[in-house]
């Protein structure tokens, strides 16, 4: 059962749920593109020369793998959801990090979004309430349909 299942109230429900972009992906797919190159470069070349790019692409590879497993626990752990009377945030997997705003103490709702944001469907969100704010809450899929969620009535 989800975070955000367990702490529903009784009568409460869930208006929109968000997910993290696919985009946190990218850069195990950069560190993979380099250890694929390596390995390909490796058989230009015979001898130790062509071994240590071999040991090279290993490096990079096993470097792939620690930044995708790194993106796809962020990406599980992390939830993002508007109910009828709360903002819900949600990360981590042994140490939880959990923020909760009621939506009547929401006062603001700021979308930063980049050009590949825009192109891409990707942005930070940052909801400031009246006793404090939410941290920036980076890369979420579809922020302003998030936002529209949260200041919709």
């Amino acid at each position: 059962m989800s975070y955000v299942q367990r702490v529903l109230q009784p009568g409460e429900a869930v208006v929109h749920q968000a997910r993290l972009h696919p985009l946190i992906f990218l850069p195990a797919a950069l560190w993979l593109v380099i250890a694929l190159a390596l390995l390909v470069a490796s058989g230009q070349f015979a001898g130790d020369i062509g071994f240590a790019f071999e040991a090279a692409a290993a490096l990079f590879a096993v470097i792939a793998f620690a930044s995708w497993a790194r993106a796809a626990i962020r990406r599980v752990t992390t939830e993002l959801a508007v109910t009828d009377r709360r903002v819900i945030y949600k990360s981590g997997l042994f140490a939880r990090h959990t923020l909760e705003m009621n939506r009547s103490k929401v006062e603001s709702v700021d979308v930063d979004q980049s050009i590949l944001g825009r192109i891409f469907g990707f942005g930070t969100i940052i909801v400031r309430g009246t006793g404090g704010s939410l941290e920036p809450i980076r890369m979420i899929s579809d922020p302003l349909t998030f936002r529209s969620h949260i200041t919709a009535s």
